[in-house]
């Protein structure tokens, strides 16, 4: 009866954030398939530790664990400096869609360019210090307001803004020399 419980609290916990689970995951690995073994590896701590969910923020919580989860799962597979290669074009197609439905003309050329500047994007944050990196992709990428993202990497909300800060300065840096 209580794995049944249990069973029911994850798909009700976990589940609904499995998307921004998976997000997370490939963002840190830089690689969709270390993704896919980190969130499976994720779903099974989370099972385990569902009973010590109280309540709160699941999102939080279930980032909190894919995190910790990634760094672990990393340092044992990959102990070498993590690069990230995750590619932006679900982003970059989303962003093409608003725009044609908002009544701009997209020619093979705009699209072109649209590419190159993802591109651009993508390698100025794969290109920051971890630690700026995830607070980024936590904010901008999932959306977190700074007290989960505090939650998440578990520091202070301070820290938080001036990481994001610094992160935000140095990707604007880093798309500005590559402009240049």
């Amino acid at each position: 009866m209580e794995e049944q419980s249990d069973q029911a609290r994850f798909a009700e916990v976990f589940l609904p954030h499995l998307v921004d689970v998976f997000r997370l995951a490939r963002w840190l690995s830089g690689a969709r398939t270390d993704a896919e073994d980190i969130v499976q590896e994720a779903a099974m701590r989370a099972f385990k530790a569902i009973r010590g969910f109280t309540g709160g923020n699941a999102r939080a919580w279930v980032l909190t664990i894919v995190r910790n989860t990634s760094y672990s799962w990393l340092a044992k597979n990959r102990p070498q400096a993590l690069v990230l290669t995750g590619d932006l074009d679900e982003q970059a197609q989303r962003q093409m869609q608003e725009s044609a439905e908002s009544g701009e003309v997209h020619t093979p050329e705009t699209a072109l360019i649209a590419k190159a500047e993802a591109e651009s994007v993508k390698n100025a944050v794969a290109g920051l210090p971890t630690p700026f990196r995830e607070v980024l992709v936590l904010r901008e990428i999932h959306d977190l307001d700074y007290r989960a993202i505090a939650e998440v990497v578990q520091i202070p909300i301070g820290t938080v803004m001036s990481r994001l800060a610094r992160a935000r300065r140095m990707v604007f840096a880093a798309l500005q020399e590559s402009t240049a």
